[in-house]
């Protein structure tokens, strides 16, 4: 049997691929009529194979439940249909969901039943054509095989006798009638189950006015479909039980790309899109896959990459594929323009230029779109504000596009482009098919916080300026020889993670990219840590920039403002420097191939992590170095983070790593509480700042603890925790910091110990221990970077040149890299790009050139 989703009405499609991205749906039908084609002999009524296999499919899918709900005796039904175990049955309309329930009837119940079995055996004696079937609450009469004349006198004689009888409960089907002792029907049960997994949407398919019952009980994303002729409640109407496995076969390829993402761009090969106040990702094929607004730790107004399609996009492609296919050719490639943010996205015959503007108000983005090329190009604008959660109306103008329904306003700027637009039942998307010419562009404007569609400034123009702005910052920069190129990108992707409203630094641009692909370790990135951003601005201020540290540490000052003292920082704030708001589940959205669940916040800004302060000092360290001297501001904030340490080094914390367990006491931590007060000391030598006169002894204090409590004889090595024996690549900062000599025999040993347990291949582990999360992680590029220096300080150049063009190779095509590799699958896992991955590789680069 051909199944073919064409054959289905279109209108059904687009309920059915809405329903798919539900995020726990319940999938439900009737049986003889739906599942099984009607038969004489009931009791050779057997379900299409198709029909099993798909909800055997979809049964196995995750939030997803299939049940059968029938009028059979819940004993006769599975031993009839054969379903597999993942399969709900439901038997007798309702009154049967398992097999022992006749044992749970009232006394009175079965008293009752039994009395119907008699008096129906009566009324039912001699008529031929005519069966009783017994089930635990119910008897039903079946007439399907009776003469017309004989079947309507029986019918008429169970309805005016036992079926008026107290406490019976009568249901009538296609040429049956059913009385029962208990209270149900197929609404009722369709509840039962919808209650019991929590469904956030349910379809139901039905041939018998039996099941009008459960009709009645669809409301909202719910679906009913009803099996050939007959007034019905259902929304919609197919014809046969092939149908009903076409339906269901559908739904489930629609359910599993939704949930696993199965066109999901391999992560490396995002490309970022910067303007200092927002970014955006595109995917290889220049499709806008992510961005969000007003900011870029607000909702997202285009989250593809978490959702799929219907979560938001903005496409621009080829028409069609060539020789008669639909399928668009690949692209030839994708590149920034050198020294800028801006992207080209080639095919032969056309080229997409896509960049963020220059320019605008803070509360506004504008995203430039330029089409170019002698083709015939397909455009498709689908913005979700919200991640998908707010009604989307779109509307045509003279000058573009119109998005209606969002709390803040929003156009494309599109003029003599002729949309088409399209709805699918929540939702509103524009087509638009451009015929190119040579010389002519098309641009399109994507403008955020704002509701003008009149004409800007010359495209050319507004992309000069984007440009110059990039290319002549990234004229100021020192750039070592070694991976010239990717260390320029480097420096690129660190500044386009810089809000230049606040100074706030973002530690990568996005949220719940996995680090396990189908995993649950999927966390929000787009805030600023006080050590992500400081050690971010560090890498900058060694390239010769300075102005994001001063930014930075103006964000920080304010942040300390708003707080009682410096030992009550969090370790992350928002860009805009406030509090976080609660972590939370977007539960409509199936995450990156299927990576569920999709976070927004991050409950890391509730912990304790005592190694926030070092890399403030050690920022103002290298800023002073650079610039000859230490502000005022920045010179209060040293003192602010020796303060926090001196009230709060001896605490056990949750580390570097966030590790939602009990807090230990981390060696990587109390060596960052020794860098604050090892630098505060060193500045105010070098500055003529006049230092407390405790510092210098906690410092001493501080080390001493650390060398104490931190080398474990019996495994060689300093551990992750004072009290532990596990390793962890952080604590090579022991030597990297300086808090011991890097040719010391235990600084040697413990780098041996974390090469031989931590590194696999071409990355570094950040530890293996049980972290209280389940499933696993890809190695850390930080971790790798951290390793390639300590390698340098013991004189394994070799080995570190190997690792470092290692990290080099797993960069995707334009450079960008994520948090992690996978060297097992040879895959990037994690937020993307990530502002650790960079710095540590321009670090590298820099310590390989001297």
């Amino acid at each position: 049997m051909a199944l073919t989703a064409e054959a289905l009405p279109a209108e059904l499609r687009r309920e059915i691929v809405q329903l798919a991205r539900t995020p726990r749906l319940l999938v439900a039908c009737d049986y003889d009529g739906t599942l099984a084609p009607i038969v004489a002999d009931p009791t050779q009524a057997k379900p299409l194979p198709e029909s099993v296999h798909a909800l055997r499919s979809l049964a196995a899918l995750p939030a997803t439940t299939t049940a059968v709900i029938s009028g059979r005796a819940l004993r006769d039904l599975a031993t009839l249909s054969r379903l597999p175990a993942e399969v709900y049955l439901v038997g007798s309309h309702g009154s049967e969901f398992d097999v022992g329930f006749v044992h749970e009837l009232e006394p009175e119940a079965t008293q009752l039943r039994t009395e119907l079995q008699i008096g129906l055996q009566d009324i039912v004696r001699g008529k031929d054509g005519v069966t009783l079937e017994a089930k635990p609450a119910s008897v039903a009469v079946h007439v399907r095989r009776a003469e017309p004349d004989v079947a309507g006198e029986v019918l008429e004689t169970v309805r005016t006798g036992p079926a008026q009888w107290d406490g019976v409960q009568v249901t009538e089907g296609k040429e049956v009638i059913e009385l029962a002792v208990v209270q149900t029907d197929k609404g009722n049960a369709l509840d039962t189950l919808r209650h019991q997994v929590g469904a956030t949407a349910a379809v139901f398919l039905g041939d018998d006015v039996t099941d009008e019952k459960a009709f009645a009980r669809l409301h909202g994303p719910d679906l009913g479909i009803k099996i050939g002729d007959g007034e019905t409640l259902a929304g919609y109407r197919i014809g046969d039980a092939a149908d009903v496995a076409t339906v269901l076969a559908f739904l489930m390829e629609e359910r599993r790309t939704w949930l696993y993402g199965e066109q999901a761009p391999p992560i490396e090969r995002l490309t970022m899109l910067s303007n200092e106040r927002t970014v955006g990702l595109l995917t290889p094929d220049a499709r806008l896959t992510w961005m969000c607004h007003p900011g870029p730790d607000s909702a997202a107004v285009f989250a593809d990459l978490l959702g799929g399609p219907g979560a938001g996009h903005f496409s621009i492609r080829p028409h069609g594929g060539g020789n008669g296919t639909q399928r668009s050719p690949l692209p030839l490639g994708q590149r920034y323009v050198p020294n800028t943010m801006t992207v080209e996205t080639r095919w032969s015959r056309l080229l997409v230029t896509d960049y963020l503007a220059h320019g605008t108000d803070s509360h506004r983005t504008d995203l430039i779109r330029v089409i170019s090329g002698s083709t015939t190009a397909e455009v498709e604008f689908a913005p979700r504000p919200e991640f998908g959660q707010v009604p989307v109306r779109l509307t045509a103008e003279a000058g573009g596009l119109r998005v209606q329904g969002t709390a803040e306003p929003m156009v494309l700027y599109s003029p003599g482009v002729q949309w088409e637009i399209s709805s699918d039942g929540m939702h509103e998307s524009a087509h638009a098919v451009l015929e190119l010419s040579e010389g002519e562009p098309v641009v399109l404007e994507l403008r955020c916080g704002s509701d003008d569609l009149s004409p800007a400034r010359p495209e050319p123009e507004r992309r000069d300026e984007a440009d110059r702005y990039w290319s002549d910052w990234m004229k100021t920069l020192s750039l070592p020889e070694v991976e010239h190129d990717l260390v320029a990108r480097s420096a690129l992707t660190l500044r386009g993670l810089c809000n230049t409203d606040t100074g706030g630094i973002m530690a990568a641009a996005t949220t719940s990219l996995p680090e396990e692909i189908g995993g649950v370790r999927n966390w929000d990135y787009r805030y600023c840590w006080l050590r992500d951003g400081a050690m971010t601005a560090q890498a900058l201020v060694t390239l010769g920039s300075t102005d994001e540290a001063e930014a930075f540490l103006d964000w920080l000052h304010r942040v300390l403002e708003t707080l009682p003292g410096p030992e009550r920082l969090h370790p992350l704030y928002t860009l805009a420097g406030t509090s976080l708001g609660p972590e939370a589940v977007i539960d409509s959205l199936p995450g990156y191939a299927g990576s569920r669940p999709v976070r927004v916040g991050n409950l890391a800004d509730q912990q304790v992590q005592l190694d926030v302060f070092g890399p403030v000092v050690e920022l103002i360290a290298h800023l002073a170095q650079a610039t000859g001297r230490v502000r005022d501001v920045d010179w209060q904030l040293v003192t602010a983070m020796a303060s926090a340490v001196s009230q709060r080094w001896f605490e056990p914390d949750h580390g570097i790593w966030e590790e939602r367990d009990v807090p230990r006491h981390h060696v990587y931590s109390k060596v960052m509480c020794w860098v604050t007060l090892d630098r505060a000391v060193k500045i105010a030598e070098a500055y003529g700042r006049e230092a407390d006169p405790s510092w210098a002894p906690l410092r001493d204090q501080i080390a001493q603890d650390v060398v104490k409590n931190g080398w474990h004889p019996d495994v060689q090595a300093f551990t992750t925790a004072y009290e532990g024996s596990d390793l962890d690549a952080a604590s090579l900062h022991v030597g990297l910091s300086g808090l011991i000599d890097p040719s010391d025999e235990r600084f040697q040993a413990t780098v041996t110990a974390i090469e031989a347990e931590l590194r696999s291949g071409s990355t570094v582990y950040r530890y293996r221990r049980d972290d209280g999360l389940p499933g696993d992680e890809g190695g850390f590029h930080l971790c790798a970077a951290w390793l390639i220096e300590s390698y340098l300080l013991i004189g394994r150049r070799t080995e570190a040149e190997e690792l470092f063009q290692q990290i080099v190779d797993t960069a995707g095509p334009t450079g960008l890299l994520s948090e992690e590799y996978d060297p097992i699958a040879e895959r990037s896992l994690g937020n993307h790009p990530q502002a650790y991955s960079h710095l540590g590789l321009i670090r590298c680069a820099q310590l390989l050139s001297a």
